[in-house]
């Protein structure tokens, strides 16, 4: 596996990027999923996250939403009750053409062996063969993507 340096980061600190397919493996420890299938996708902006049952409420003066998470595609009795704090809410235009308003997190994503804060909207992706989507926002800084391989950051 290649390894590319960045030349648009500060000369004090390199980092260097590692390369994934278009869909792999990733956790989300701060919301208890230790593992999860992901899409990689550099012509949406935005990560997806697939939940349920989303709740916003305040607590102690901030906002925080309440969620459930199948981490795993067509298995519904596994589950994992999540809860961060409200970034805000945000305007997506999803791949249909449709524009929601989703809430947005902010959580810990480990890919490849790294682990970095990722904002995430939660919105539901039953109907789409991934529970997240990982959007070139979450990616951009860290990693380049081989369109034509899958599963490279297990290795």
């Amino acid at each position: 596996m290649s390894i590319l340096k960045n030349n648009n980061v500060k000369k004090t600190k390199q980092i260097e990027k590692k390369v994934i397919g278009w869909r792999e493996k990733a956790a989300l420890p701060a919301l208890g999923v230790k593992s999860i299938k992901v899409k990689v996708d550099s012509g949406a902006k935005t990560s997806a996250l697939h939940a349920s049952r989303v709740k916003i409420f305040t607590e102690n003066g901030k906002q925080r939403v309440r969620f459930r998470l199948h981490p795993r595609q067509n298995e519904k009795e596994k589950w994992v009750w999540a809860e961060e704090d409200l970034v805000e809410k945000r305007l997506v235009k999803s791949s249909t053409g449709t524009t929601t308003l989703r809430p947005v997190i902010r959580t810990k994503i480990t890919l490849a062996g790294r682990t970095y804060p990722i904002e995430v909207t939660l919105v539901n992706r039953d109907m789409m063969g991934f529970r997240m989507l990982l959007g070139r926002e979450g990616f951009r800084k860290y990693f380049l993507v081989d369109a034509a391989k899958s599963f490279l950051g297990d290795k």
